[in-house]
Parts: structure tokens; sequence; C-alpha cells
């Protein structure tokens, strides 16, 4: 498989969101908080399994900066940055998104966790 590299890469603070263009005409918008929550970092992926995030509602994006010729080092308004992102899974977090977030969702509401740092789930035993 070709690597996919973006040509235009744009951080829009407003909207926490970071948005790729490549040379096909595909564009992709990440939200700050799909990328925090799928960071390839040992913090989030664990060793072996992944360590599931939650309450990054409301995370951004502080800053992009290139690694190398391979990957972006994105910053996070949490304090994450130890995450590198390659363009292959830039490119694959793009094209599955809806399916990664529709999981991330499902895990969520297994482990009884919301998006919402400032809200828990209580489970009722009646």
């Amino acid at each position: 498989m070709t690597t996919q590299l973006p040509t235009d890469i744009k951080l829009h603070k407003a909207s926490k969101t970071l948005s790729l263009k490549y040379a096909s005409g595909e564009e992709h918008h990440l939200p700050a908080e799909f990328l925090r929550v799928h960071s390839p970092s040992a913090e989030v992926q664990g060793h072996g399994k992944p360590i599931l995030q939650f309450g990054k509602i409301g995370v951004g994006l502080t800053k992009v900066e290139p690694a190398g010729q391979y990957a972006l080092k994105l910053t996070f308004d949490d304090g994450h940055d130890s995450g590198l992102f390659t363009w292959d899974y830039l490119y694959q977090l793009g094209v599955r998104q809806e399916d990664l977030w529709n999981d991330y969702l499902a895990e969520l509401k297994a482990a009884g966790k919301t998006r919402d740092p400032n809200e828990s789930v209580v489970k009722l035993m009646l």
C-alpha cells in the first residue's frame, strides 16, 4: 500500500478539528477528541491491550508539529503529547472514522464511562 500523504493540513482551534486534504480530493476532518482517544501512544494503546480513554469531550489541540517525514506530533490541551501519528495511521483514522467512533462509544457504554469528565454513570441495583 502506498502511503497517503496529505497535501494540506489545517488545525481549526475553534472547532477543535484537524483537517487533512489529499491529492485525490479526499478530505478528512478529525475532531480532537477522536484523535485523543485513538492516540497511538503507549499511554492509550497500553502494552498489548488498549486503555479506554474517557472524559475527553472538551479536549482540544494546541499544537501540530511534523515528526520527521513520516508523522505528526499532536499536543492536546489536557497535556497529552506522547503519540506520533504516522501518515498511514492518520489516513486510516479518516477512512474508518465512523466505525472507530461507534466502536468507541460502545466501549464507553459497556464500561459505564462517558465522554464528559464531569459526569459519571451510576448503576442502580434494585
